[in-house]
């Protein structure tokens, strides 16, 4: 139909796969993406409820002296319990020394025969940094051990004898303090300060350390194994420690930014693990959180130079951002351990 000498035609219709109208379809759902980032970043996920502390772990905490740079609890007891140290674990492991400790203590520990992965029940160390080369301890030991450390032997092998807040205290030499606490418990400080502090507490550790406290709560397990590190410092020797051996896990995860940490192991029908990246912001949770979960899925497929039995182990990590952590958990089966154990 003509008007005016002039033809009318139909508009053409914008299309949403060329031209403006992709522009615009890739606009809007790079805007959606966007948001759903957002929203997962500052939304709160559930967490696994954690296990509480023992009364009696209770009161010793309480009375640490300061602020940690660390606490480190380990239940050797129940470990021994476990039927992944029964089943799995060889004889040769088992009476391995837990540690390797230096100077006084070590020939302390050598002249009453004391094997700290057999004789001892439970360990909770504490560690101060009082410079940047200089750190202190208290350690509260507890086991059968104590049998071995009878007055007569801590008086012949001590420099000294002082009475702290009524007990005994035996200065081992200038930089090793060891006080009986009761008949299966002890107490062991790099300082007279330290130890003495412990024994006439001012305060609170529970309201005068509220950091390390927020992360032993972060410790989901708490009668095998867990550690507190408030200190950054801490935090990243600890993870740069654990990756030394893969360059590719050092490089991701933005190691170097995390600001806490809190881990905990469970051992029983297997290990169940829980650990909690603690970082400044939300952003760099979720990025640290997306470099791992690539990082494993990766390492997962079919044609990497990873070994099967490691793929396998990698397929039961869980990692999930959670506001500022980042959350890893893992569930190891028994049965696991029993093929690799019957594959030897």
């Amino acid at each position: 139909m003509q008007k005016n000498g002039l033809t009318q035609e139909t508009p053409e219709k914008r299309s949403l796969k060329k031209g403006s109208g992709l522009l615009l379809s890739i606009s809007a759902i790079s805007m959606i993406c966007f948001f759903g980032v957002v929203i997962w970043i500052n939304w709160q996920k559930p967490r696994l409820k954690p296990e509480p502390l023992s009364q009696e772990l209770i009161s010793i905490v309480e009375r640490i002296p300061g602020k940690s740079d660390a606490l480190i609890y380990i239940g050797l007891k129940d470990i021994r319990e476990s039927r992944l140290w029964k089943e799995i674990i060889p004889d040769s492991l088992k009476k391995a020394p837990l540690f390797q400790p230096d100077g006084r203590l070590d020939v302390l520990l050598k002249a009453a025969s004391i094997n700290p992965s057999l004789d001892l029940d439970t360990l909770l160390i504490s560690f101060r940094r009082k410079s940047y080369t200089e750190q202190s301890f208290l350690g509260i030991a507890c086991g059968p051990f104590s049998k071995k450390l009878p007055e007569s032997f801590l008086k012949t092998n001590s420099r000294s004898v002082e009475q702290i807040g009524g007990h005994t205290c035996y200065a081992l030499d200038s930089t090793l303090w060891l006080c009986t606490l009761s008949p299966r418990r002890i107490a062991l400080a790099n300082s007279k300060q330290m130890l003495e502090e412990f024994l006439v507490p001012t305060g609170s550790f529970y309201k005068r350390d509220s950091l390390t406290v927020s992360l032993i709560d972060k410790a989901v397990y708490k009668s095998h194994l867990w550690f507190a590190l408030p200190s950054a410092l801490w935090t990243t020797g600890a993870l740069q420690s654990l990756t030394s051996k893969n360059q590719d896990v050092k490089s991701l995860g933005n190691l170097n930014r995390i600001q806490n940490l809190a881990l905990s192991v469970k051992f029983n029908d297997g290990i169940e693990g829980h650990s909690e990246w603690v970082y400044s912001t939300r952003r760099a949770a979720y990025f640290a959180s997306t470099f791992l979960w690539g990082a494993v899925k990766l390492s997962e497929l079919q044609g990497t130079r990873t070994a099967e039995p490691t793929r396998q182990l990698l397929k039961k990590i869980e990692i999930q951002q959670n506001l500022e952590s980042v959350i890893i958990h893992t569930k190891l089966p028994l049965e696991i351990f029993q093929r690799g154990k019957q594959k030897e």
